[in-house]
């Protein structure tokens, strides 16, 4: 896997580029001069766990013949305050999913991503807890 930053600015402006092609912006936050014209690195590791996950749940449930009408996720998370570097310590996943789902299959789904097959959340449990919650829509 590849990946490639270009400046675009003076500052903290990046254009970031997988092996896909698709381009992704990246800044900082405007208390160290960026200019919200990205988002922030820490931002895109909650949304590569959220992601992450999300692919496993949707191949999970297609598997046990489950019918999703709609998926959100929401990721909150809590970084170590006053050290560096500032890793997350705390981080809450909160699914919210819609359909005719049964409610055991969308548990096992979101464990198995969550405990064996999502790779970000493997990384990410080395520095921090991470719990989940999940809601059925009707």
């Amino acid at each position: 896997m590849e990946v490639n930053l270009t400046r675009v600015d003076e500052d903290f402006h990046f254009v970031a580029t997988g092996a896909s092609g698709v381009e992704i912006n990246i800044d900082g936050s405007p208390e160290i001069g960026g200019h919200n014209a990205g988002a922030r690195p820490m931002e895109m590791l909650l949304m590569g766990l959220g992601g992450c996950s999300a692919i496993d749940v949707i191949q999970i449930l297609i598997k046990k013949r489950q019918q999703i009408d709609s998926f959100k996720i929401n990721v909150k998370a809590e970084r170590e305050q006053g050290e560096l570097p500032s890793v997350f310590k705390q981080i809450h996943i909160h699914f919210i999913l819609g359909g005719p789902l049964e409610e055991l299959k969308v548990q096992q789904a979101i464990q198995l991503s969550m405990d064996k097959y999502c790779s970000v959340a493997a990384i990410l449990y080395k520095t921090a807890t991470i719990s989940y919650t999940f809601e059925l829509e009707k």
